[in-house]
Parts: structure tokens; sequence; C-alpha cells
């Protein structure tokens, strides 16, 4: 897409970590005439040459919005800092790209709902996984019954992260931080996108739908949130979504969402945008693999022609914020030293809860939560 209009200007917020990936999309951007990156915001300077000579820098947002222009915005920065940035960003007339999870809380998420209405602006949520065109053929071998009827999907991940990633910032691992929610753990945070795409693929998009939630929450690490974590939900049309996380196991695979049907199941890779196709009596699948569309393009491309539509706007995050939700307000138990094997030593030292991978994938394929399918550090955690 092209346009004939001056390119938007663009700021990025959080240079490091996933910003990065917000400086590359608005560097191809620039490159294709539709954007000029204008300015960034970040305590610490962005890397060497990863933003142009005519670029900004600021320190901190408001002082970038004070003294500059801005079309669009991405957020790339602690969770409990997403609301007042973002609310800053549009009222200064800004649409805005704003990392997972949105916000820690419903009662956030109402308040950035509110100022994105009061502004009349956009707010996209970087859930990259759901601008795969996977989903689309996803959404047609269920229509056609390819694997029968659903009866319920399942997210599953078994990853590793090691000391260093919870020593990485003051926030990393904590529910609550000097009194304001932060809402870390697998489930919301790295883990994240299995569940926003396990709820698009049900057609769960709102807050209205989907009914109870159930949350099992554990950890093994020293922190406050969890890093071993079962949901359970059921979406207002009755189908059962189910999500199994660690970031315990002994290495790390590629997450999955599973749709199960009555005659095979759907297995959709969402970090690689790879699909596999399971019928029953098949040897091997079928393999489809498929790009995905950027989000800030996307936002872009919609700010530019309003005819283009959004493809994570706020407001089909709205049954992602009913886990997010959940889990704020559900306790989070020990696993007991029993089943913990510590490896390695400093900054790379990480436990290992005893058969994880076994007990995700049995709540997956099951559709229930860690105590139900048997795990014992479930049924004995403090």
């Amino acid at each position: 897409m092209s346009s004939p209009n001056p390119p938007l200007r663009v700021a990025v917020t959080g240079t490091h970590g996933y910003g990065r990936a917000h400086l590359a999309s608005a560097s191809q951007l620039e490159a294709d005439g539709l954007v000029r990156l204008v300015a960034v915001a970040d305590p610490v300077p962005p890397d060497p040459g990863t933003v142009p000579d005519h670029t900004r820098v600021f320190d901190r947002l408001p002082d970038l919005l004070a003294e500059v222009d801005v079309d669009v915005v991405t957020i790339a920065t602690p969770i409990h800092t997403h609301l007042p940035l973002a609310a800053a960003a549009l009222r200064a007339g800004a649409d805005v790209l704003l990392e997972k999870p949105p916000v820690p809380s419903m009662a956030a998420f109402a308040e950035l709902t509110a100022a994105v209405a009061d502004a009349g602006r956009s707010c996209q949520i970087g859930f990259q996984s759901l601008g795969s065109a996977v989903l689309d053929r996803i959404a047609a071998l269920i229509a056609e019954g390819r694997v029968g009827a659903v009866r319920s999907i399942g997210a599953s991940g078994t990853w590793l992260r090691r000391a260093s990633y919870w020593g990485r910032s003051g926030w990393a691992g904590k529910r609550i931080l000097d009194g304001v929610d932060v809402t870390d753990g697998v489930v919301t945070n790295p883990l994240a996108h299995g569940v926003a795409t396990a709820l698009a693929i049900a057609g769960a998009r709102g807050v209205d739908d989907v009914t109870q939630v159930e949350v099992e929450l554990f950890h093994a690490n020293d922190i406050e949130a969890d890093d071993t974590s079962t949901v359970r939900l059921h979406t207002s049309a009755g189908l059962p979504v189910t999500a199994a996380f660690t970031l315990c196991a002994a290495q790390q695979t590629e997450p999955a969402v599973t749709v199960y049907g009555t005659k095979g199941r759907l297995v959709f890779y969402y970090t690689s945008d790879v699909l596999e196709v399971w019928t029953d009596g098949a040897a091997i699948p079928q393999r489809y693999e498929s790009g995905r569309t950027d989000l800030l393009r996307n936002l872009v491309e919609h700010r530019l022609d309003g005819g283009v539509g959004l493809l994570v706007p706020l407001a089909d995050t709205g049954s992602f914020m009913r886990v997010v939700e959940a889990v704020r307000t559900a306790t989070v138990r020990a696993i007991d030293a029993e089943f913990v094997d510590w490896r390695d030593d400093g900054p790379d030292r990480h436990p290992v809860v005893a058969e994880v991978e076994r007990w995700v994938a049995s709540a997956d394929e099951q559709a229930g939560l860690f105590s139900q399918v048997g795990a014992p550090w479930a049924t004995s955690a403090g």
C-alpha cells in the first residue's frame, strides 16, 4: 500500500526487548514511504544504528509528546505503565500499538477503553499471532468439517526461563509493584499469545464471549507470579478452551494451539505460522505454512484508510482480559521442592518441574486443570 499523503509520523516507546521489533517495522514502513520515525522514548538510549539520524531521542514519552507531533505511537514497556502511556498518546491524537498484555486488570481495561472512545482514536494490541493467515485457513477447515465437530481448543507451551529472565527488571515476576498491579506471569505475559490465539479461534474475543474462568497458578521459581499454570474457560457458545503452560521445562519447545475435533485435530504452531491437519487414520499430517500481517503496518494502513479494519482492536481482547483478571485475583501456590530439580548456576540457574511436559500435554488433551489430570505437585502445592 502506498499513500499520496505525507508519511505518518511514528514514535516508538521502548527501544529494547520487543521494542526492537517495532523499530524494525517502522524502518520497513519508512522505506516504503508510509511513515517517518520522528522520535523514540526510552530511559536507556537506543542501541547504535537502530534509529535514523533524523529521529529525536527522549527519555520519556510525555516529554516526546510535548515537543513532537505524532500520528502513531508504539508502546513496548513494563505492563504497569501501559495504561498511563497509552492514554497520554491517545490524548495527543495518536493511534496506538500497545504490546500485550494490554493492561494488568479489568478496571484498567475499562479505563483504557474509555480513553480510546474519548480520543476517537484506535488502539491495536500486539498479539502478533492474530495477524497470521493461518487463522483464516483454520476457520475454513472447521467450517467444512475437516476434523468433525469441535470438542475443545487447547493452548500448550513448555518453555524454559533462567534466573536472568526474572532478574532483568524490577517488575519481572511481580504481581504488584509499589501498590500498582503488574500481573506478570506465564499466562498473562510470555505465553499470553497462546491464550489469545485459542480464544480467537474459538470465536471468543469480547468480554461477554467468555463465561466462567478457572485457573490454577503455581511457581517453582522464587517469584510472586506464576510460572506453571492451567486455565480452563467456556465460551458463551459452550466450547471449552484450556491453556496449560510452564516456564520450568527441561528444554524449550514450540508452543501450539490445538483444535480437537471428533474426527481429528488441527495443530497451529503460532510462532512459526505452521498448521498441521491430523485426520483420523492418517499416519502423517497435512502441513500448511503461511505468512502474517505486521500489526504496525495494519495500524498505519487503518490510519490512512478507515476502510482497512484493525486485526486486534482493544475491544477484541476483552475475553483475554477476563483471563488476566482471573489470574490477578487467584492465589499462586509454590510447587513442593521434592518435585523441582534445580539446574545450572548463577544467571543460568533454572528449575525443572518433574514430568511437567507430560502434565501440560494431559491438561491440553483432556481440557482439564493440572490437579484434575493428576499432576502430583498440583495437589500437594502449598
